[in-house]
C-alpha cells in the first residue's frame, strides 16, 4: 500500500476507533432516558391546545378562560429556567432531573382529577415550575459528558425527542379529546413520568455526580455579558426568539384567514410539518457538520427559514403550506442547535448555569415575538410582515456567522472564566 494511502487508513482508523469509543462509553446516562423525559415534557407543553372548547365546556366556562390553564404553564415554565441552572451545577444535573421529574409526575396525575377550573389552573403552574427543570439541564449534562466536535450531534439526537413530542402531543390531546376522556391523557403522562423518574434515578445512582460548594449568584450570569462570544449567542438568539415564534404564531390564523375552506383541524395537521422538519435535521446533523461546518449550518439554517417566510408570505396556492412548514422547521432546528451548541461551551465550569441563562434570554424573545409580528402584520399584512421576517432572519443569520468567524476558537470555551 502506498504511504500516502496507508497513512490515510491509519488517520481514518483512529477516528473511526474514538467515534465507536465515544458512542459506546458507559461513563453518561443515557440519552434515551433524557431524551424521554424531554418527550414527555415538550408533549404535555402544548398537548391542552385542542382540549380548550371541551375542558371549557366541562368547567362552563369561555375558552378565553379555559386557555389559562396554557398560560398558567408557560410563564413559570420560562421563569424557573434560571433557578435550575444553579441549582443543577451545585448537586448535579441527573440529581436535580429525577427529582422535578417526580414531582412533574405526581402534579400531571392531580390533574386527571381536579374539580375546577382553578384547581387545574394551580396544578398547571406548579407542573410548569418544575418541568422547566429538564430540558435546559439534559442539554448541559451532554455538554458536559460529549467533546465538542461531536456535541451537535448529541444534541441533535436529543432533540428530535422534544420535536416527537410537539408532532405528537396536539395529535395525542385531540385524539384523548374526542374519542376517550381528556382527563385520561394526563394519567397517562403521569404514569409514564414516574418511570421515567425511576429511570433518571437510576442513571443518577449509576453515574454519581460530585458536589459543588457553589452557592447561587448573579455574578456569574453578568459576567458573562462581559464577553464577545457570549453577548453575541445570547443576543442572536434573542432575535431569533423574537422572529421565528413571532411568526409561529400567526400561521395557523394567516391560512384560516386566507383560505376560508380550511378548518382549524386541518391547519394544525399541516403545522406539523414544523416539527417533522425538525426531525429531518435530527437525521442529517451528524452528516452536516463535518461538510459545512458549524458556521456553515448557521446560515444554512437562517436561509431556510427566510426562503420558508416568503413562501408562507406569498403562498399561491394553499397546499404549499405543508412544504414550508417543513423548511420553516429544518431551518429553525438547524440554525438553533449551532447556537445552542455554543450556548453549552460559554462556561464549562458553570455549564447548567449558562445554559438556564441562555433558556431564559430565548423564552424572553418567544414571549416578545407575537407582540412585534402582531404590530408588523397590522402594519403591513400578511404577505409583507412574513416577507419582512425572512428579510430580517436572514440578516441576522448573515450577521452572527461573520461575528462568529471573528471569534477565536478558545473565545468560547474561556468567555464565561470569570466570575465563576
Amino acid at each position: 500500500m502506498p504511504a500516502g494511502r496507508q497513512a490515510a487508513s491509519v488517520a481514518g482508523g483512529a477516528v473511526w476507533h474514538r467515534y465507536t469509543a465515544l458512542v459506546s462509553q458507559t461513563d453518561r446516562a443515557s440519552l434515551l432516558t433524557l431524551g424521554a423525559a424531554a418527550f414527555l415534557v415538550s408533549a404535555d407543553a402544548r398537548v391542552i391546545d385542542p382540549l380548550l372548547k371541551i375542558i371549557a365546556s366541562e368547567f362552563d366556562v369561555s375558552t378565553e378562560r379555559a386557555a389559562l390553564t396554557v398560560s398558567a404553564y408557560a410563564i413559570p415554565y420560562g421563569l424557573c429556567q434560571l433557578f435550575y441552572g444553579s441549582l443543577g451545577d451545585r448537586v448535579g444535573p441527573l440529581r436535580v432531573m429525577a427529582s422535578v421529574m417526580a414531582l412533574f409526575s405526581l402534579g400531571t396525575l392531580a390533574c386527571a382529577a381536579v374539580p375546577n377550573l382553578w384547581t387545574f389552573v394551580a396544578l398547571r403552574l406548579l407542573t410548569g415550575a418544575v418541568a422547566a427543570g429538564i430540558i435546559p439541564l439534559a442539554i448541559s449534562y451532554i455538554g458536559d459528558k460529549f467533546p465538542y466536535e461531536h456535541r451537535q450531534s448529541a444534541l441533535g439526537r436529543f432533540m428530535s425527542a422534544l420535536m416527537l413530542g410537539q408532532i405528537l402531543s396536539a395529535s395525542l390531546g385531540g385524539v384523548f379529546g374526542e374519542y376517550l376522556d381528556w382527563r385520561d391523557i394526563f394519567m397517562v403522562f403521569g404514569a409514564v413520568g414516574l418511570v421515567v423518574a425511576a429511570l433518571l434515578l437510576r442513571e443518577s445512582r449509576r453515574f454519581p455526580e460530585a458536589r459543588r460548594d457553589r452557592r447561587f449568584s448573579p455574578a456569574a450570569m453578568r459576567n458573562l455579558f462581559r464577553f464577545p462570544a457570549a453577548q453575541l449567542v445570547l443576543t442572536t438568539v434573542f432575535l431569533e426568539g423574537v422572529l421565528v415564534f413571532g411568526g409561529l404564531a400567526f400561521l395557523a390564523t394567516s391560512m384560516l384567514d386566507r383560505f376560508s375552506f380550511l378548518g382549524p383541524s386541518q391547519v394544525g395537521l399541516m403545522l406539523a410539518g414544523f416539527g417533522l422538519g425538525g426531525l429531518f435535521y435530527s437525521l442529517t446533523v451528524r452528516r452536516l457538520v463535518p461538510r459545512i461546518g458549524e458556521k456553515g449550518i448557521l446560515l444554512l439554517g437562517g436561509t431556510l427559514l427566510a426562503l420558508a417566510s416568503v413562501l408562507i408570505g406569498a403562498l399561491p396556492v394553499w397546499w404549499l403550506f405543508i412544504p414550508a412548514m417543513i423548511v420553516y422547521g429544518m431551518g429553525y432546528y438547524t440554525m438553533h442547535g449551532t447556537l445552542q451548541t455554543r450556548a453549552t461551551e460559554l462556561n464549562p465550569q458553570a455549564r447548567a448555569t449558562t445554559v438556564s441563562l441562555f433558556a431564559f434570554i430565548f423564552f424572553l424573545g418567544q414571549g416578545l415575538g407575537p407582540i412585534a409580528m402582531g404590530q408588523t402584520i397590522k402594519a403591513l399584512g400578511y404577505t409583507w410582515g412574513y416577507f419582512a421576517a425572512g428579510a430580517a432572519l436572514l440578516l441576522l443569520a448573515v450577521w452572527a456567522h461573520g461575528q462568529f468567524a471573528k471569534l477565536k476558537p478558545a473565545a468560547v470555551a474561556a468567555a464565561g472564566a470569570p466570575g465563576r
